[in-house]
């Protein structure tokens, strides 16, 4: 397994750092993503970073970028690092885990899809019998599966928490049409993906995506239908009545409030247990996905 916290490439110009990417300019209206092993819980980057998540997250996503590229287009050029500017060619650290892409125009906004009611939605119905201010029917169970599945916008926070919005609101924020199009693609992608994971005997309960503008068109961009953005339960042990284990990073959120966090920086250190457990959590659900093991 490898372990990157933090990348650096010489001779690079780098556009940004997020909480698990590192964003570089390429040229030509390009960039270039390096996902990192770095992992954040309750919007804290963790001083322990996860072995080879960043490999599962990239290669995962790009899976799923071919599988879904009828349904929309994607940022996606190559994954191929001898196709890339010549700084990055030869770093051995970014195989697997880097991208080049085209530089979209980002909509900032948070495009959830929810085939379950479990976790924040799970909260706001039990307090509002609502899930993003819209009202659901009444007395469902704790990851129950919804009648249809359902969109819930939130705006995208540079730091701190993505607010919920409700539909009305995204179409105040972006117009009718943009607000439209964004829910038809965003079900419209987790249908397909729901079904591709029951085929590997997996629940997709729920995910979110994130679009951009690319030559005028609504294009699919950031990571897609990965543990970091998506809750994946077991289909054999799951049942309606508690929330599943996930292949995602509850574990280590169960951890940190089972330790007494107080969620505010900094964060603690993981122990080796719960470093290993979650890797592996996200191992399996590339290997459950893509049918074979990370190489």
């Amino acid at each position: 397994m490898s372990v990157l916290l933090e990348s650096r490439v010489q001779g690079a110009p780098l556009f940004r750092r997020g909480k698990v990417r590192d964003v570089y300019e390429a040229g030509g209206d390009k960039l270039v993503i390096v996902a990192s092993d770095r992992l954040s819980a309750f919007d804290v980057v963790l001083p322990t970073p996860i072995p080879d998540k960043g490999r599962v997250l990239t290669q995962l996503s790009n899976f799923w970028f071919r599988r879904t590229e009828k349904i929309v287009p994607n940022h996606l050029i190559t994954t191929d690092l001898r196709r890339f500017p010549r700084a990055f060619r030869e770093s051995k650290t970014l195989n697997g885990r880097a991208v080049l892409v085209a530089h979209c125009e980002r909509i900032d906004i948070e495009c959830v899809a929810r085939g379950y009611i479990s976790g924040s939605a799970w909260t706001e119905y039990k307090a509002l019998g609502t899930v993003a201010g819209e009202k659901l029917p009444a007395a469902l169970l704790e990851s129950e599966q919804l009648p249809e599945p359902i969109f819930t916008p939130a705006t995208k926070a540079e730091s701190g928490h993505d607010q919920n919005i409700t539909r009305a609101q995204l179409a105040n924020l972006v117009g009718t049409d943009l607000a439209r199009d964004l829910e038809r693609l965003t079900l419209a992608l987790y249908r397909f993906a729901h079904d591709e994971a029951a085929e590997k005997g997996l629940v997709l309960a729920d995910t979110k995506f994130e679009f951009g503008f690319h030559d005028g068109k609504i294009t699919l961009i950031d990571e897609v239908l990965t543990p970091d953005s998506s809750r994946y339960w077991d289909a054999e042990t799951y049942k309606p009545g508690s929330a599943p284990p996930s292949y995602d990073k509850q574990y280590v959120r169960d951890f940190l409030l089972g330790a007494g966090w107080n969620k505010e920086p900094p964060a603690p250190a993981l122990p080796e247990e719960v470093v290993r457990g979650t890797s592996e959590r996200y191992r399996e659900c590339y290997r459950r996905i893509v049918g074979k093991a990370l190489a």
